[in-house]
């Protein structure tokens, strides 16, 4: 039990990851490290700092430890690949001083971003034509040409004083019109919303 308690926690401190989680893959952990420096001190043609083991060494590894040959492949793989650090101390202002964390947060597909986005939405498209309904005609076109339309050079609406000349009256009567309609609109929203 001793020995059990041993290989448990290399099991669960060797790697953030736990690696092996059946006793097959467990002996399989524990076992194909020895069993690859034994091909390799054994290699004939010198090469002993090769890596990865052969398909004829991962075959012999599988029969060995009644395992399939890929179960051999992936724990191989993964006990070759090093643990990342995804969020690193910044070392400097240049790439370097981001980690791989900081490209794996994607907060546009996040539940709260996405109800606040459909509620957005909802708000600038029923919310406001139910909030136009409130006004009359004059205070609705006011609102609308000025605010809701985009001039044909790409700039924003209308102004106080081209409005004021469509309706003979002074800018700042179109500016109070405005206001009150304004305050309509918002109380009607805050009941919608």
């Amino acid at each position: 039990w001793i020995k059990a308690e041993i290989h448990e926690y290399i099991l669960k401190n060797w790697r953030m990851v736990k690696m092996a989680t059946t006793k097959a893959q467990r002996k399989l952990f524990f076992n194909l490290r020895s069993m690859k420096q034994g091909f390799r001190a054994g290699s004939v043609d010198g090469d002993t700092h090769r890596e990865a083991l052969s398909d004829g060494e991962i075959d012999v590894v599988a029969r060995d430890l009644n395992v399939k040959p890929e179960e051999v492949r992936e724990m191989e793989t993964r006990m070759a690949g090093g643990d990342v650090v995804l969020d690193p101390a910044p070392a400097g202002d240049g790439e370097e001083a981001f980690g791989p964390i900081a490209y794996l947060a994607d907060t546009s597909h996040e539940p709260t971003t996405v109800l606040e986005s459909a509620q957005r939405d909802h708000l600038a498209t029923e919310g406001i034509a139910r909030a136009l309904g409130e006004l009359d005609e004059r205070s609705r076109r006011i609102v609308t040409e000025r605010w809701l339309q985009v001039n044909d050079d790409g700039s924003g609406g209308k102004t106080l004083h081209q409005l004021a000349a469509e309706y003979g009256v002074s800018a700042e009567r179109i500016r109070q019109i405005e206001v009150a309609a304004m305050k309509k609109m918002r109380k009607a929203l805050a009941s919608f919303a």
